[in-house]
């Protein structure tokens, strides 16, 4: 029998507060989500401002690297290196802004952030981890 780590909603919300401090300093409006390691979603929060097609893909962001377990950075680099194929993989999006949020080296969910260039995204998405 296997012990794992399980993100909790005050995680979620420490995850959530960073994220959106992040944000608001560099003043960016975007949409974050919060996935379990299954890629369920446990919080979403849409600043004021942001399109609402963000609040999709900043999920999809999320539960990529859940699922993938990695940077959804490196899905996109893998793209556009010349893999195109891997567009049409199931279940994955291929857009920076996606980071696992890990404990002790197990991810326990990820983070995904949506609504500025994508490296934008990926800044607020890591500030976020990191409050884990």
């Amino acid at each position: 029998m296997h012990s794992k780590f399980v993100i909790g909603q005050a995680e979620v919300a420490r995850v959530l507060t960073a994220a959106r401090a992040e944000a608001r300093a560099r003043q960016w409006n975007v949409t974050i989500a919060v996935v379990d390691d299954g890629g369920h979603p446990l919080a979403l929060e849409r600043m004021d401002g942001c399109a609402p097609a963000s609040a999709y893909i900043a999920v999809e962001k999320a539960r990529t690297s859940a699922l993938g377990r990695k940077e959804t950075r490196d899905y996109e680099e893998m793209v556009n290196g010349g893999r195109t194929a891997f567009v049409t993989a199931p279940l994955l999006t291929s857009l920076e802004g996606g980071v696992p949020l890990r404990v002790d080296g197990q991810v326990v969910g990820a983070i995904g952030v949506s609504g500025v260039k994508s490296e934008q995204d990926a800044q607020v998405a890591k500030a976020g981890a990191a409050a884990l």
